[in-house]
């Protein structure tokens, strides 16, 4: 199975940090990934970085999209809207939605759906806070989120799993290589359980303080197949050394 390793732009990027991608285009031009690669700008970036990317081995994306094709939504993007600038995927469910938009599992899987609608591939996040891993609940919280989170009508070729335990993302701290290989196996027996043996074709990512210096370990561990990445996807030079990392599959 092809690695998956995607950059979440998060709120941060203006027309000046197109530059980034085409020195990571220019980058992936000369040394070939050995993982599929995506950028997720800002949806204010998504047209222009598609034409930066043109012709090489990066894909655009976006961070969020609303349930529905068209309608009175103020301020909300349509799946639809996000393929017609360029993007080939999106980023759905989000802790950060999940918490300051307060986003529940059920408008998570109405967001995947739309964008299965749309011809985009959903990277459908899902994660424990740390009182809930200190709890012991992790693992039920985070199958409840997959099970919760995934609509009816869906197929194993419409979408990729992000694990990001919330207490992870940007604050330098990441699980022992233990707990994201237990993690990720039960997140694969989800995806069984859901889609019989076709599930194995699903990749299941880790994200949360993904960096060039641990990114070779987190890579290696078994059923991490990709990284979703913050702020080391930010500048080329640092998102080049996470890819160059990808082992050889």
């Amino acid at each position: 199975m092809r690695m998956l390793l995607a950059g979440n732009w998060k709120m941060n990027g203006v027309r000046a940090s197109l530059a980034e991608i085409r020195a990571l285009k220019r980058g992936l031009t000369d040394e070939p990934p050995r993982a599929d690669i995506l950028i997720c700008p800002p949806a204010t970036l998504i047209a222009e970085a598609a034409k930066a990317a043109e012709g090489g081995p990066v894909a655009i994306g976006g961070q969020d999209c609303h349930a529905q094709a068209s309608g009175a939504f103020t301020g909300d993007l349509s799946a639809e809207m996000l393929r017609d600038a360029g993007a080939t995927a999106v980023i759905l469910g989000h802790s950060e939605r999940r918490q300051h938009h307060g986003e529940t599992d059920e408008m998570v899987a109405a967001k995947v759906a739309a964008a299965r609608r749309a011809g985009l591939m959903a990277i459908l996040c899902i994660g424990e806070t740390e009182q809930q891993r200190d709890q012991g609940r992790a693992l039920p919280v985070v199958l409840q989120q997959l099970r919760s989170s995934m609509p009816a009508e869906l197929s194993v070729s419409d979408v990729v799993i992000a694990y990001e335990p919330i207490w992870a993302i940007g604050t330098g701290k990441t699980p022992r290589a233990a707990d994201i290989a237990q993690m990720h196996q039960a997140i694969r027996g989800g995806i069984l359980e859901r889609f019989g043996p076709d599930g194995a074709a699903v990749r299941i990512l880790y994200g949360g303080s993904v960096k060039p210096d641990n990114a070779a370990e987190i890579l290696a561990i078994a059923e991490v197949d990709g990284a979703l990445v913050g702020g080391a996807s930010l500048k080329a030079a640092d998102f080049l050394a996470i890819i160059r990392a990808a082992p050889r599959r």
